[in-house]
């Protein structure tokens, strides 16, 4: 069956390589109203946007989560968009609708020829002493944490799809 919706699901890939060039005004801005436009349960758009092109604000959080996490790297891949999702954290299917939020972005920036990959781990940053900080720094909302972020940018390199594991599907007839 071809179907271009079905081809990007299949052709998407976590890209953690990414070239120096600067994500469009145009590119960001449609990122975005895919972003708002995703489904939420009860329609409660339970969710806010805060769009990070500072590397040295995304370094400033980087450095906090490896050092929570204990390790090193770079976890955002040097891109040059990360947009971190917060939450209503009372809502009970808020961090479902902003998962959901952030696949439609990944899927939206593939449509737009930009590569990216969904980050949990970022959330160290926000569970540790400068928790606080972080979400005043990126002007998370009174009552928002930290749910999800994605690093988004030019890919610079690639993967093969990963192997689809046996046994994750059982009809019930």
């Amino acid at each position: 069956m071809s179907n271009p919706v079905l081809a990007a699901i299949a052709d998407r890939r976590s890209i953690r390589g990414y070239k120096a060039e600067k994500v469009t005004k145009e590119q960001l801005d449609a990122l975005l109203k895919a972003a708002v436009e995703s489904p939420s349960a009860r329609n409660s758009q339970p969710w806010h946007f805060s769009v990070v092109q500072n590397p040295a604000i995304v370094a400033e959080v980087n450095a906090e989560a490896v050092k929570n996490l204990s390790r090193d790297g770079d976890l955002f891949y040097a891109a040059p968009l990360v947009i971190f999702v917060s939450c209503q954290a009372e809502d009970r299917w808020a961090r479902l609708d902003c998962g959901i939020a952030t696949q439609t972005i990944a899927l939206a920036a593939h449509a737009l020829g930009l590569g990216s990959v969904i980050l949990g781990l970022p959330d160290a940053a926000f569970t540790g002493s400068k928790g606080e900080y972080f979400n005043r720094l990126l002007k998370f909302p009174e009552g928002y944490s930290f749910a999800v972020a994605i690093a988004i940018g030019v890919p610079a390199t690639t993967k093969e799809a990963h192997p689809v594991a046996p046994g994750k599907i059982d009809h019930l007839i």
